[in-house]
């Protein structure tokens, strides 16, 4: 079989099974097996290019898992955040693009601050996405990321070996009492939160069948973690700190009536690049 019409085919089934971007799924798979990027791949494809018997059967076996709603960064075994390339699976969330604008906001907070050296702490870090973006875009400051997942772990530690960045630390523990050592220390504490009611059925497969419970659910009304990352923040930061939360579109106030009622000044909602409303920014 050709290329063109191999893709064309992965594509269309894909779409049948209900994936938002079938064509892309389709480029990634078939390049991950070839070892091809996606230009390299039009190129190939350009060029009426033959497949080996080995090559279709393996591209066969992955779609036949992407069809049936098995994550892409599963399968490939990678996930794509800022400038990052990290290792995800089963057992660690898949950071998401979303969470991208979210880091952003430390960034541009972490960069704006006098101290030459601030420290930035991040809460229920995962994978790592968020610590170490921040690490690597923000060299001055000293990064520290709490994970207690036994599942995520493995991950997170590949990621954090992989990335090699001096000013990164991974902790391991519950960030409900990690870090006591740097209470009032910190400028920025930042948390992207299992925050789905515990009732409630995320829309999307990918996220209902294959990303960790721990990191999607939290408790009757979603806000049990926050109310924790509220408290944490106020004792981990320093007058004047900053917190950064993610939460689900549906929670902006919810978030910023809890954060008001602990005592959070300027607290202000903040839109992802789709116009919703899915983080808070606080001040100590």
């Amino acid at each position: 079989m050709n290329l063109r019409g191999l893709l064309e085919r992965l594509a269309a089934e894909f779409d049948q099974a209900g994936i938002e971007t079938p064509g892309v799924d389709a480029d990634l798979i078939v390049g991950h097996v070839l070892g091809m990027s996606r230009g390299e791949l039009q190129a190939a494809t350009y060029l009426d290019r033959e497949l080996e018997a080995d090559e279709l059967e393996l591209i066969e076996a992955i779609a036949k898992r992407r069809a049936s709603r098995e994550p892409l960064q599963h399968i490939t075994g990678v996930a794509y955040f800022r400038n990052l390339t990290l290792n995800v699976g089963k057992g660690v969330f898949t950071p998401r693009p979303e969470t991208e604008s979210v880091a952003q906001l430390a960034i541009d907070a972490l960069r704006f601050q006098a101290n030459p050296e601030p420290i930035a702490i991040d809460l229920g870090t995962g994978s790592g996405a968020i610590a170490l973006a921040i690490a690597s875009e923000v060299s001055n400051a000293r990064v520290f990321a709490v994970e207690k997942s036994a599942e995520a772990l493995p991950f997170t530690r590949a990621n954090f070996e992989a990335a090699a960045l001096p000013n990164a630390t991974l902790v391991e523990g519950d960030f409900a009492d990690a870090l006591t050592e740097l209470n009032g220390q910190a400028t920025l504490v930042i948390s992207n939160p299992p925050y789905i009611p515990n009732e409630a059925i995320p829309r999307d497969i990918e996220v209902r069948l294959h990303d960790p419970a721990m990191a999607l659910y939290g408790g009757e009304d979603g806000m049990d973690a926050m109310h924790v990352i509220s408290r944490r923040g106020q004792e981990l930061l320093h007058p004047g700190g900053i917190l950064v939360v993610e939460h689900a579109d549906s929670q902006s106030e919810q978030v910023r009536q809890l954060l008001l009622a602990d005592g959070w000044r300027q607290v202000s909602a903040h839109s992802d690049l789709t116009g919703r409303h899915r983080s808070v920014t606080a001040v100590r």
